[in-house]
């Protein structure tokens, strides 16, 4: 049974003979090219960072080693045109970070930062004292 965001065997007969190694190269070449399309289509589809891939496609730095080598050979493009669509512009990989303040994540405050809340009788933390 085919999963969510997996190709269809139409689909895989379709760009099977365009990716790297065939499964009659030596060693465990193109084992699993399948199942790598299908981590990155994953990936691509539902957003998730690579370390959240589910354990099915295997280990996610293994997985997006492989991705990276792809980009670098130039094998989505060919992929891309293969399949009609030479444009890549809706596959946006981002790795922007946020920084965020520490007690952020781990709720944690020194003492000097203890949070403080007003009493209803302050006046001092109300709009427009002075």
């Amino acid at each position: 049974m085919r999963r969510r965001h997996e190709l269809t065997d139409a689909q895989w007969e379709k760009i099977n003979d365009l990716l790297p190694g065939k499964q009659t190269d030596p060693g465990r070449t193109a084992v699993d090219n399948r199942l790598f399309v299908n981590a990155v289509l994953y990936v691509l589809k539902t957003g998730v960072p690579w370390e959240d891939l589910p354990a099915r496609y295997g280990k996610p730095n293994t997985v997006w080693k492989r991705f990276d080598r792809w980009c670098a050979a130039g094998v989505w493009e060919r992929l891309a045109k293969a399949l009609g669509d030479p444009e890549l512009e809706e596959v946006q990989l981002d790795s922007t970070t946020i920084k965020a303040h520490p007690v952020a994540s781990t709720g944690r405050r020194t003492p000097k930062e203890k949070k403080t809340r007003p009493t209803p009788g302050d006046v001092s933390g109300a709009a427009g004292a002075d």
